[in-house]
């Protein structure tokens, strides 16, 4: 009788050894993070590869971003590979190099110092762009830090794509709404007025992530008239309104921590993507109840199967591997390299 997937992607990590290691982030569906050997967020995985140096071959389970980084950071002569090519990411696609390009030399046309921050959640080549303009890249889990660090060295931070990140952490950190503005970047050579922007110090992409949208302050309030003792934690990608409501915010580590934390017998509502809300639902079946604040599923993270990481372990040397252009890549690490020396 033939193996099936399990099957199949145990027996191929038992015989390949150290030499093959299996990343994936944690809104990874369970029949997928069964098998990886590290799992976290986008921060905790960039941190990871650059110790990898007994893997041949880093197939990683997630985005097009995450395996783009991860391709830039490792090792000459390993692979990263990719189950899933198509798995692109919709807020990275918010934001085209090209346009961001034009609007960093819009904005710095007069001389002025506009250092622009992007997420994690961008494209390599977007991060090179940020780093020829003196920028650096954060995740949901630095992005305090990292704003902090970018408000310092110029006039000005342009935040993207993710605006809501962008107020979020403004918020946490008292920035004034009156010196923060959403840009507009619509139009075949963008809208941007410099001279409008002058006075501001924080300048958000319109960006947004189609995931965490999907969650509403009316069902925080909801909540709290059926269940009054009930804690909330949400990711800072969600509206400002929906952070402002609920009892904590942070990445998915954050997350991962508040509900550990919460004490025997709690019921705590989680505003992210549904793979890691159940995940942590069955992890505390018998001692708290874990909710999801609305069920909200990431396309792009579900197009990951076991099917398509068995077979790509089949294929193993001859899936070509995830690759970013010389010139991209040189430039892309400067920004994540930024971060990661900041951020230690």
């Amino acid at each position: 009788m033939s193996e099936n997937h399990t099957e199949t992607i145990k027996r191929i990590k038992a015989e390949r050894g150290s030499s093959l290691i299996i990343m994936g982030h944690h809104y990874q569906r369970d029949q997928v993070i069964q098998h990886t050997d590290l799992r976290g967020d986008s921060l905790e995985l960039a941190r990871q590869v650059p110790r990898l140096s007994a893997a041949q071959h880093i197939v990683f389970c997630g985005v097009t971003f995450m395996a783009e980084t991860a391709a830039m950071l490792c090792a000459p002569g390993q692979k990263v590979l990719l189950p899933a090519p198509e798995a692109g990411c919709v807020m990275s696609d918010m934001a085209p190099w090209v346009v961001l390009d034009t609007v960093m030399r819009r904005l710095t046309a007069d001389d002025r110092r506009v250092i622009p921050l992007a997420y994690v959640n961008t494209s390599a080549a977007v991060k090179a762009v940020v780093a020829r303009h003196g920028g650096a890249v954060c995740t949901s889990a630095n992005a305090g830090v990292m704003l902090k660090w970018a408000l310092a060295q110029g006039d000005g931070v342009l935040f993207l794509p993710d605006k809501n990140l962008g107020m979020n952490t403004a918020d946490a950190l008292g920035l004034p709404e009156n010196k923060r503005a959403i840009i507009d970047v619509s139009g075949i050579d963008c809208r941007v007025d410099p001279a409008a922007l002058r006075d501001k110090q924080l300048l958000l992409w319109p960006g947004l992530c189609v995931i965490h949208k999907r969650f509403k302050a009316e069902q925080i309030d909801e909540i709290r008239q059926r269940d009054p003792d009930a804690k909330i934690v949400v990711h800072p990608e969600c509206p400002p309104a929906v952070v402002q409501k609920a009892d904590a915010s942070g990445s998915t580590s954050f997350i991962i921590k508040f509900v550990t934390e919460a004490a025997p017998g709690s019921v705590v509502y989680v505003g992210t993507e549904i793979n890691l809300v159940e995940r942590l639902a069955k992890q505390f079946r018998g001692t708290k109840l874990v909710r999801p604040l609305t069920p909200s599923h990431c396309a792009n993270m579900a197009k990951t199967t076991e099917e398509v990481l068995a077979l790509t372990l089949l294929n193993l040397d001859d899936t070509p591997p995830v690759e970013v252009p010389s010139e991209t890549a040189r430039d892309a690490v400067v920004s994540i390299e930024r971060m990661l020396d900041i951020c230690r």
